[in-house]
């Protein structure tokens, strides 16, 4: 062991195990304190004293070091750097904390106290609770002497010695040293470019398609193309390498060359693949079997000077595993990388990154049978890899593969982001033939993340689950309403993989004080007014079934974007996921004629999209809520249509015979007006359906296209882009109306509230106030996307014939909003991290988090008639 004393600063990795080794007495525990966090540490005397309320009960240490290897795991887990403190001086009991250190891929680090004797024992004897024999400390000092030597035989990285008072008074500072592959502080662009195989050509063709300028004769980068991102800054992208620069093409030393001149000046980054592996080991003289691609590469390196031969050799020597980019957000290694490895240093990381996992199995081309990681993948980072090739850069799980075989006469690919695009070149030929035949398994016309998606996981639906999402805090799933929603979902739902979004439930507006109203305007204005919102929209609301459009331009785009195959060109469903028609030849009547007018309107071309999501109400009421028409409302309207009129007739009867029953007359005269007012408001909104030209739709919101979400637009773009379309089948297709109202402008104001009045006086339901932008946030998070204010006359279908008598009124007002508008917020946030989800292509498991979260929230004790 390279012992190091006299020091005043001591350099460590940012994530490692450090253990602190030395006898009693040796000041581990205030070393510790001194230059760590209360919380990295672990010491087995605090472990001991949780067990037993006695530190110093030896009795107990197999427990308490269980305790602490338990604790120590779990923030190995998590990634925190983690420090023991015990006497650790002898090798079986460093041994299982190196163990431990290589199960979670950290490096060990030791820092040694090795004070001398009579320190340690003036020390010890300053503290009556350390009553230990005489022959306790010189037995420690003889164990950890007896092995300094090895420190480094036994695993750990670094090791610091520290052999007197002076030389730990000394020590300035534990600085933290990032770990080589800890580049999340780089945040891109990027253009990550698949396994190049000595395909210069083909490279430099890729790179100037992606706006690098290129020297091919000198293989050296004269420029760098920038983008400005949404901030409006601009920054320089840099093409990052997944590796296997060479073997098996024409050449690899221009590859080399180019490569090693970018990455050499910065403007570039390169992982090891295995073949730059291997070739490596040729240059350090290893004996290593010339095959596989590799005899080109000696071949073609036998004409280069041995000063280039040496340079090369220093940078593969040099390339570090994998890169963890842009706040973790963004992993490259070769052959990929597990969730638990990322941003770790080991060898067993190194070898994962450049060779993957095998099953130890052979297949019929006598090559060995990968076992396929992403399968299982289900970290927050996306992972860039290549390493096996396919046809086409192959999504799955937040992963993608982008080796598309250019050596083997397929196609250099490179994955452009945050844009998450493939630009690729096809290779000028075919320069060697696969052993096993590229894609030779792919027995299915839907992707792998597709076919993959075809069966969810039980285990991401139930219990209690947490749902990050970007525009809201976390959300939480309670688990007993998860049970009820996986119900729904099981057992009612559409096809899954069409579900890609469900609308949040929508709270009215602040409860009216005005005579017999239960709802006005002005509840809604004042709302917005507190907010801060200075400009809102007003839309009509329209009384029919929530209904989800998502609508594609052709069956080849159902089955290439949503993974569903013979089902038709879209689907229309509920709130709650169910499909809205029974009649799946009506609805696919009804979705062409929506694509036609997409296509005739040319929404497809101007939103650069083969399909979309929108948000609509779907007319008549009666089309999906038949059964509730006829055992609730009908029933209730048809009950009391005939029992007051004769309850009235009596009434009068009796005061033209002197009966006192005038009070008791008037009083149902009113029930009566009030039953006919409410037969009145259910029967507009009901029609019969028997042909397509029955039913109305009308869109609100366009929720999303490929590539794309739409809640930076505000909502007269919506309304725009939605009329657009709507025009061009007035027959089925309703352009919402609606006004744009100035929060503070007495006229403006008034203008909204007198529509609503016109609105509601003809028997229109009411309308929904809005924001103008689609997203609104304050100091304290999302406004209320929507508020809704409904007719007097309609909230008698949801309250009840007598809902406004002044005794029912009075009730009324003092409903609770509280938890309906917390609701709306979560079920809104959720909505719309599932859509970025999956405009984002992350596997299906991750949109439906956000989706059978809104379902399950659903079930929250909240008023329905809110």
């Amino acid at each position: 062991m390279a012992r190091r004393n006299n020091l005043s600063h001591i350099s460590i990795p940012e994530l490692s195990l450090v253990l602190l080794v030395g006898p009693s007495g040796a000041g581990k525990s205030t070393f510790a304190r001194k230059y760590f966090k209360s919380t990295e540490i672990i010491s087995s005397d605090v472990c001991r004293g949780l067990i037993s309320d006695d530190e110093n009960n030896q009795v107990v240490s197999a427990d308490a070091f269980e305790l602490a290897r338990f604790m120590a795991a779990k923030r190995l887990k998590h990634g925190l750097l983690t420090v023991i403190d015990a006497t650790n001086v002898q090798p079986e009991s460093r041994k299982d904390w190196i163990r431990l250190a290589r199960e979670y891929h950290v490096l060990p680090v030791v820092i040694v106290l090795n004070l001398p004797e009579e320190v340690c024992r003036r020390r010890n004897q300053s503290r009556p609770d350390r009553n230990f024999g005489g022959h306790v400390i010189p037995q420690q000092i003889s164990q950890l002497k007896r092995n300094l030597r090895h420190l480094k035989e036994e695993g750990f990285r670094q090791v610091y010695e520290l052999r007197s008072e002076e030389d730990v008074a000394m020590l300035e500072t534990i600085t933290r040293t990032p770990l080589y592959n800890n580049k999340k502080d780089e945040h891109g662009p990027f253009d990550i470019i698949g396994d190049v195989h000595g395909c210069y050509d083909e490279l430099c063709t890729l790179l100037q398609q992606l706006g690098y300028g290129i020297d091919r004769e000198h293989a050296e980068l004269i420029s760098a193309p920038q983008t400005t991102n949404e901030d409006g800054y601009t920054r320089t992208r840099k093409p990052v390498f997944v590796g296997d620069l060479v073997d098996r093409g024409p050449a690899s030393p221009q590859v080399l060359r180019l490569v090693m001149n970018m990455v050499g000046n910065g403007s570039a980054l390169c992982v090891p693949g295995n073949h730059d592996a291997k070739l490596l080991k040729w240059l350090n003289g290893r004996q290593v079997q010339l095959k596989h691609g590799l005899e080109k590469t000696v071949e073609q390196l036998g004409s280069e000077t041995p000063e280039f031969l040496e340079a090369v050799k220093t940078f593969i020597d040099g390339l570090i595993s994998h890169y963890v980019l842009d706040d973790g957000k963004l992993v490259v290694a070769h052959a990929g990388l597990k969730e638990n490895m990322q941003g770790r240093g080991s060898g067993a990381v190194r070898e994962f990154c450049m060779y993957g996992e095998t099953t130890g199995e052979i297949d019929e081309f006598g090559l060995p049978v990968r076992y396929n990681w992403a399968l299982e993948y289900k970290g927050k980072a996306m992972v860039v890899y290549g390493h096996t090739p396919v046809p086409q850069a192959q999504w799955l799980n937040r992963t993608i593969d982008i080796d598309t075989g250019c050596v083997f006469g397929g196609s250099l690919t490179a994955l452009r982001y945050p844009e998450k695009e493939l630009v690729s070149v096809p290779a000028l030929q075919q320069y060697a033939v696969p052993a096993r035949p590229i894609g030779y398994n792919a027995d299915s016309s839907l992707s792998v993340q597709q076919q993959y998606d075809g069966v969810l996981d039980i285990a991401d639906f139930i219990g209690k689950k947490i749902v990050d999402t970007r525009y809201s805090r976390n959300i939480t799933i309670r688990e007993e309403n998860s049970i009820a929603a996986l119900e729904v979902m099981s057992r009612f739902a559409i096809n899954p993989k069409w579900m890609i979004y469900l609308p949040p439930t929508m709270s009215p507006v602040e409860t009216s004080n005005l005579p017999g109203l239960l709802e006005h305007p002005e509840g809604g204005l004042q709302y917005f007014r507190e907010t801060g919102v200075q400009k809102v929209v007003c839309e009509e609301k329209h009384m029919g079934s929530r209904a989800i459009v998502v609508v594609c331009r052709n069956e080849d785009v159902a089955r290439d974007r949503f993974g569903v195959d013979g089902e038709g060109i879209g689907v229309v469903y509920t709130r709650t996921g169910r499909s809205f028609f029974t009649d799946k030849t009506l609805e696919q009547a009804f979705l062409a004629r929506v694509n036609t007018a997409l296509e005739t309107s040319g929404f497809y071309h101007d939103h650069e999209t083969d399909w979309v999501c929108l948000d609509c109400e779907l007319m008549p009421w009666s089309a999906k809520a038949q059964a509730l028409l006829q055992q609730q409302y009908a029933a209730v309207g048809t009950a009391a249509s005939q029992a007051l009129p004769a309850v009235t007739a009596a009434l009068e009867q009796a005061v033209r015979n002197n009966v006192p029953a005038q009070l008791l007359l008037e009083k149902y005269r009113g029930r009566q007006q009030q039953v006919t007012d409410y037969v009145a408001a259910y029967r507009q909104y009901c029609w019969p359906v028997h042909k397509l030209e029955d039913y109305k739709l009308a869109p609100f919101h366009i929720m999303a296209t490929e590539g794309k979400t739409y809640f930076d637009k505000d909502h007269e773009w919506h309304m725009t882009n939605i009329r657009k379309f709507c025009e061009t089948d007035a027959e089925l297709l309703l352009a919402t109306a609606y006004q744009v109202v100035t929060i503070g402008d007495p006229e403006s104001e008034q203008a909204a509230i007198t529509w609503w009045e016109k609105l509601t006086a003809a028997g229109g339901e009411g309308m929904v106030m809005k924001p103008h932008q689609f997203l609104t946030t304050d100091t304290k998070g999302i406004i209320q996307p929507a508020v809704k204010v409904r007719g007097k006359n309609y909230l008698r279908i949801i309250y009840g014939p007598e809902y406004d008598a002044p005794e029912n009124l009075s009730r009324l007002r003092s409903r609770g909003l509280g938890a309906k508008r917390s609701l709306a917020l979560r079920e809104f946030a959720l909505g719309m991290e599932g859509l970025e989800r999956f405009v984002g292509k992350e596997p299906l498991q991750m949109v439906h988090q956000c989706v059978f979260g809104i379902l399950a929230l659903e079930s929250e004790p909240v008023d329905p008639r809110l």
